[in-house]
């Protein structure tokens, strides 16, 4: 029987965040999912199972507030009495440049926040239960964004960078207690961030289903097995 476990899930209302989150509640998962706004949580499988509160609770989580990440995770381990993996999916885009006018500092900081520092306090709140787990996983949205810097884009990949360095970081930290960290890397998904894209359709993309299964995968490989990165390319690029 494969292992259940108690995951929190940042970004579950869409997307990536939403099929990860839809695929780990049909294997079997506990989940905790944070949202901005819980009530924007969509028709489906995972509105049904939270008005159950059998294996799916949700609760208040902006990604800029440190305040929040932590009362996210104490309410997780008041319903569930444990937690044993952590899935970051929430996060901005932006298309800054290096050249960015007056004003442009302020979604920089931003972008800092969600994409960088929410990773950084959710998974410092959640370390101490992922350590108790003693097979805790860090499973963490990056983006090839984090790999390479492509057209004239800064701020974004640089966020991305940044937190590429948080996951060798929390890799590192967490070996010796059992807790794998796996940076996934996709380059465009079918989601409403591509939206805007017409050089490649939308069909051509990587879908969110394709990602959901890949950590599903990642949730049932024993500490032995998990890989640290995976990079997923819908287009050539050079290694």
């Amino acid at each position: 029987m494969e292992q259940s476990r108690t995951l929190l899930i940042s970004g579950a209302s869409r997307g990536i965040g939403r099929a990860i989150a839809e695929r780990a509640l049909a294997d079997g998962h506990r989940l905790s999912l944070g949202l901005r706004d819980p009530a924007a949580l969509p028709d489906g499988p995972l509105r049904e199972a939270a008005c159950r509160s059998e294996r799916l609770v949700v609760h208040p989580y902006d990604a800029r507030d440190p305040g929040q990440a932590t009362a996210w995770v104490e309410a997780t381990l008041a319903h569930f009495g444990a937690i044993d993996g952590v899935i970051h999916c929430a996060g901005l885009f932006s298309r800054v440049g290096l050249l960015f006018d007056p004003g442009g500092e302020g979604e920089i900081e931003d972008l800092w926040r969600v994409n960088l520092m929410g990773p950084w306090w959710l998974t410092r709140a959640a370390w101490p239960a992922l350590v108790a787990s003693g097979d805790g996983r860090v499973i963490t949205l990056v983006s090839m964004s984090g790999q390479r810097v492509k057209g004239a884009l800064a701020a974004y990949p640089c966020s991305k960078f940044a937190l590429m360095a948080l996951c060798q970081s929390m890799r590192n930290e967490g070996w010796d207690a059992g807790i794998r960290v796996t940076a996934i890397c996709p380059g465009w998904v079918n989601t409403a961030m591509a939206s805007q894209v017409t050089a490649l359709p939308a069909d051509a993309m990587t879908q969110p289903e394709d990602l959901a299964a890949l950590t599903a995968q990642l949730l049932r490989l024993p500490a032995s097995a998990v890989p640290f990165e995976l990079k997923i390319n819908c287009v050539l690029e050079p290694c």
